[in-house]
């Protein structure tokens, strides 16, 4: 007699029979979702089909300035001198995009473009770029293809060097205007200077009973300091020294704010999936595909900039505690001391005063400085601030080391005074810094969304991926794909017949199914990922081939209908336990992993996720649909 109850795992997820309904069928409402989701599925896949054009994206230098018709038509009338045939042209927000038809008639027709529009003056820069030809119906829908990764679209690499010891000497010089203004409160007489040496303030003192009331004020007031009190040259000395763990915990901001800063400055310049990451404690590697002009990924990341709000000295205040500026034809005299800087800035947005129409950034503070700046401009209404623009430049200076000339990096610091104004009432969260050019308002705007660096960096080493390499990555991991899953279809066909059919057609399914889902997280797709699709190829015929081979068992003690209904729902568990666990293995790579092994680890994950869908959803539905309701007497399997 044929067993029916007692089955670990039977009709999970699918409830139990109905006595009026054949056996092995489903309600037609399960199998229009699966169909929905194949469709929807085929649809957000879809875009990956229609692969970018290679294009020449052209725009003007000034800021203010954009490409002109004139401009455009100079740029395909140099082409076609050239004998470089374009594909199309469009103006897109004051810059022109060329299409041509490869990748050498892009390399070659940017340089020919650039000579013919910059004959009199540098006045716009050609660079190479990827035009997307998704339809726009589809892109309405929202759907959009599969980023891909430097190793495949090609680009730049960079590797940045963080200057931690200008960090950690701008932390102590901060540390030394608290300690003063600490001390000046409390009638502490000191000897004043600049006490920064190394990572250690010596603060020199005439008696020692004033040392040793500074050290008991300021360790109260200042964390992750050593004190040592000492006598030298007929002074006492307060040395306060950072400790190791302040180090450590200063090294790890600066890596934090510096990464974070990086992610947002490309995001805000356009650069489709950046990759970011640390490399130890005081580098950061930088990927940035797609972009294949190194100049302009230079551009890109060496921007570095900070601003700094400043008080007016009065005229009776100390030369030790304030700094001079030439602004406008002048000069101005400002408080060494910052109320606040850029990185207390968590938003900037350029717009224009609606009463004069000029250019302006309305800034809005993080909670500490908009009480830091409220501090301190209710004290000075009719005094005024100015707002100091510091720019990091990276340079290069030939040293001798070892006896051996070598080239070394390190960055100059340019500051300059880019508003004045009169302090009209308290200022608190939200003000407005006006006085600037629409092109500066615009670049102000975007570095403080951006974010201030904490330390600077720069280039240590500079890796560029070409295009061709990228188009070479991709045919060949096409063809592993396309043969793995090609043999996959043949070995399911010949060895297990009809339900051969239903597992090739779920194959299918899945494949679309995790090529639109990458596509909707906006993943990025890189030479490990492909690797990923190959292994979930294999991994998606897994459930079926346990499946199918429950049913062989099965078929051993009961007739085909009640076969086919206990091996699906016997081998459930079993299929749920072993892609849950692999899954699991899926987080943690993407957990602790980096670069390509975060690639392999998305797509694995996805591909579980679907190929579980397709083997205990879609396959089960397509069994119905062929064996569903009949009277079988045998069964080929």
């Amino acid at each position: 007699m044929a067993r029916s109850s007692g089955l670990v795992g039977e009709r999970l997820l699918g409830g139990p029979r109905q006595s009026h309904r054949p056996p092995n069928t489903h309600s037609i409402a399960r199998y229009l979702f699966v169909f929905f989701v194949i469709v929807m599925g085929c649809i957000f896949a879809a875009p990956n089909l229609y692969q970018p054009d290679p294009a020449l994206q052209i725009r003007a230098i000034d800021k203010d300035s954009v490409v002109t018709q004139a401009e455009l038509d100079r740029a395909i009338d140099t082409l076609a001198s050239a004998g470089i045939e374009t594909k199309a042209t469009e103006l897109l927000d004051g810059s022109a995009v060329v299409r041509v038809f490869d990748d050498e008639a892009q390399l070659r027709g940017r340089d020919i473009v650039q000579a013919a529009l910059n004959k009199d003056a540098d006045e716009f820069v050609v660079a190479l770029n990827r035009a997307s030809t998704t339809p726009q119906w589809l892109q309405d829908l929202g759907g959009k293809p599969m980023s891909l990764g430097l190793d495949l679209s090609g680009g730049v690499h960079f590797m940045l060097q963080v200057y931690m010891d200008k960090f950690t000497a701008d932390r102590l010089r901060s540390n030394q205007e608290t300690a003063r203004d600490a001390m000046r409160e409390q009638r502490l007489r000191y000897v004043p200077g600049n006490w920064v040496s190394g990572s250690s303030l010596n603060v020199p003192f005439q008696s020692a009973s004033a040392r040793d009331q500074a050290a008991e004020l300021l360790g109260s007031r200042l964390e992750g300091f050593a004190f040592e009190s000492r006598s030298e040259g007929g002074q006492e000395i307060l040395r306060m020294t950072m400790t190791e763990e302040r180090i450590r915990e200063l090294e790890d901001l600066a890596i934090s704010q510096n990464l974070q800063s990086l992610r947002n400055r490309v995001n805000e310049l356009g650069v489709s999936e950046p990759l970011v990451q640390s490399l130890g404690r005081e580098r950061i590697v930088l990927d940035l595909p797609g972009i294949q002009d190194s100049a302009r990924a230079k551009e890109i990341i060496n921007k570095f900039a900070n601003l700094e709000f400043r008080i007016m000295a009065l005229p009776n205040t100390r030369a030790a505690e304030t700094e001079t500026y030439p602004h406008e034809g002048s000069t101005v005299r400002l408080m060494r001391r910052s109320i606040v800087t850029g990185d207390q800035v968590t938003n900037a947005q350029q717009d224009f005063d609606p009463e004069s129409g000029q250019p302006q950034v309305s800034i809005t503070l993080d909670n500490d400085g908009g009480r830091a700046m409220n501090e301190a401009t209710k004290d000075n209404v009719g005094n005024s601030m100015g707002i100091i623009f510091i720019e990091l430049k990276p340079r290069t200076r030939s040293v001798m080391i070892d006896g051996e000339l070598v080239e070394e990096q390190y960055t100059v610091e340019e500051k300059r005074v880019i508003s004045v104004a009169t302090i009209q009432s308290a200022l608190s969260f939200r003000f407005r810094i006006t006085g600037l050019n629409l092109g500066d308002a615009r670049d102000l705007a975007l570095l403080l969304r951006a974010g201030a660096l904490a330390a600077p960096m720069y280039i240590v080493e500079e890796r560029t991926v070409g295009a061709s390499l990228g188009e070479e990555n991709i045919e060949r991991g096409q063809q592993s794909v396309l043969i793995g899953f090609v043999l996959v279809m043949i070995f399911m066909l010949f060895y297990y017949k009809g339900f051969g059919i239903a597992a090739d057609i779920a194959l299918t399914a899945n494949l679309i199914l995790l090529m639109a889902v990458m596509s909707v997280l906006g993943a990025t797709l890189t030479l490990p990922g492909i690797a990923g699709i190959v292994l979930t190829v294999g991994m998606a015929v897994d459930a079926n081939v346990l499946i199918f081979s429950r049913i062989k068992e099965e078929l051993k003690d009961r007739p085909p209908q009640q076969a086919i209904q206990a091996g699906f729902d016997r081998a459930l568990l079993t299929i749920m336990d072993a892609n849950i666990t692999t899954f699991f293995v899926a987080i943690i790579l993407f957990s602790v992993g980096s670069g390509p092994v975060r690639g392999f680890a998305i797509t694995l994950a996805v591909g579980i996720a679907t190929s579980m869908f397709t083997a205990i959803l879609g396959t089960r539905a397509i069994v119905n649909l062929i064996y569903g309701g009949r009277n079988l007497e045998t069964l080929k399997i």
